[in-house]
């Protein structure tokens, strides 16, 4: 090769001292090959220290560095970009992968741009290759790929320019059943992200612009029909130097199945409220304000919906003794359930009606109420009445009953008064009956204790046990009880005189 003549090679000198300090890499090479120059930076690219460890030239170049492209196919004979540039070739940027034959595991990202400047007689006078390092963002983009990949939170990336989507992570495919071939390649229009979305074409027209897609819920589409709801929002972001949009996801669709569980749910309690034959109602729990109330519940009281809700107990004085009312009140407030307590309820225009009354606290839509449920037990009560009031008649005179039907009639009459007691006069001792019988006579223990020749203490000992054994607690309920069971107080017992 013919040496170069003095002034292209002070222009090279020139040149040199120039770009020597560039951060973009160059190289130079002679049109036989050779490598004859390269700044600092194309060396640092390689990770060497001197120009000798590039080979010296295109052929010994490509046996030392191994190059690639983006999808890892390597690069064929004649592609390097030096050889390119050997072959007199200009070209814009190519993007390869560099790594040291001998060490695969160490790899850089270059992208490449060859530069010939002809000479005066026709001939390429300067063959350059210029560099940029791009290993910095590409290590960036793969650490991005992996989280992106191995993000649980399901995720879409979708070309600007043509709403394409590009990538697709396990997390999306797991929520919706859609395979990677099913996304890959398909627009955001075809998927319908936001077919079903109130503020769908809101969401579109941001994506046709690249601005931030605030969160939002959107029904996406599954392929084996049906949708899921989720919570959807949308990021401009640069994969491989292209505008895209990263789309995250929230899945809804446990929170949807909760809240249609407890939609149906609370239609079923409405329902069975409402066509409830038991009369019920529900209140604040703060004051007591009715909010609803069941058709049996306003038979009951002979009010209206309007006559009745927003205003509370006492307003519509519906029970009849306040203290009853106010106790029940003090209960509920404490969180202490009412359970079957009688009480009696005005009826509007018809006096009364006795109830037994249930009554418990509940949350419902965030604000604490009362569930009441009225049991009308008012015809029951009067035949009770009835039946107490005959037995009290039959026991006026119990001369022709025998002493066991006595005694069950007073156990029914005893209940009736709300008071039970299992002991009979058989379970009396004849000590026991002996002091009842002077009790039922009028006698105070003084005078008792003189009957039967015992002392004071003796006979308040007898007296304390029998009270016990009969489940009284004083002189006239000892002689109500004994009466009840036809036992008159005629002792018939001697004294010990």
């Amino acid at each position: 090769m013919s040496a170069n003549p003095p002034q292209l090679d002070a222009t090279r000198n020139v040149l040199r001292e120039l770009v020597s300090s560039l951060t973009d890499g160059i190289i130079v090479i002679e049109a036989d090959g050779t490598i004859s120059w390269a700044n600092t930076s194309a060396l640092s690219m390689h990770r060497i220290q001197a120009i000798e460890e590039l080979g010296g030239s295109v052929a010994k170049y490509r046996r030392r560095f191994s190059l690639r492209y983006r999808n890892n196919h390597l690069l064929d004979q004649g592609q390097y970009p030096l050889e390119r540039l050997a072959a007199g070739e200009s070209f814009d940027s190519v993007t390869v992968e560099v790594s040291p034959t001998n060490d695969s595991d160490s790899k850089w990202v270059h992208a490449a741009c060859g530069l010939v400047i002809g000479g005066a007689d026709g001939q390429p006078a300067l063959l350059a290759l210029i560099l940029r390092d791009e290993t910095p963002l590409f290590e960036a983009e793969e650490r991005f790929e992996r989280s992106f990949n191995a993000n649980p939170a399901p995720g879409l990336i979708c070309r600007l320019d043509d709403h394409c989507f590009i990538r697709v992570n396990q997390g999306f495919i797991e929520m919706t059943g859609y395979t990677k071939e099913d996304v890959i390649g398909k627009t955001v229009e075809a998927l319908g992200l936001f077919s079903d979305c109130e503020t769908g074409e809101e969401a579109l027209s941001k994506l046709g612009e690249g601005r931030v897609i605030r969160h939002r819920e959107a029904l996406v589409p599954l392929p084996g029909g049906g949708d899921r709801m989720v919570m959807v929002a949308g990021e401009p972001i640069a994969v491989e130097e292209e505008p895209c949009m990263l789309f995250t996801f929230a899945d809804l669709d446990a929170r949807r199945r909760a809240q249609n569980a407890l939609r149906q749910s609370e239609e079923r309690f409405s329902k069975s409220f409402r066509l409830s034959p038991s009369a019920s109602a529900i209140t604040r729990l703060e004051d007591f304000a009715f909010i609803e109330a069941n058709a049996a519940f306003l038979h009951l009281i002979g009010l209206s919906e309007t006559e009745l809700l927003g205003k509370a107990p006492s307003d519509v004085h519906l029970f009849a003794d306040v203290v009853e009312r106010r106790a029940l009140e003090r209960l509920l407030r404490d969180n202490e359930p009412v359970q079957n307590v009688e009480a009696r309820i005005s009826i509007k225009g018809d006096g009364f009606a006795d109830c037994l009354v249930s009554a418990e606290r509940v949350e419902m839509n965030d604000q604490q109420t009362v569930i009441w449920s009225f049991q009308d037990v008012t015809e029951r009560k009067r035949t009770e009445d009835e039946l107490v009031e005959a037995i009290g008649a039959v026991m006026a005179d119990t001369s022709w009953f025998g002493r066991s039907i006595v005694e069950r009639l007073a156990a029914i009459r005893q209940k009736s008064k709300g008071k039970v007691s299992d002991t009979r006069l058989l379970d009396l001792t004849e000590r026991e009956r002996q002091i009842l019988a002077l009790i039922c006579e009028g006698m105070s223990d003084t005078e008792v204790a003189g009957r039967v020749n015992l002392s004071k203490n003796t006979i308040r000992n007898h007296v304390s046990s029998l009270y016990a054994k009969i489940g009284v607690n004083r002189r006239t309920a000892a002689v109500a009880w004994a009466r009840d069971r036809g036992f008159s107080g005629n002792s018939g017992y001697p004294t010990s005189k």
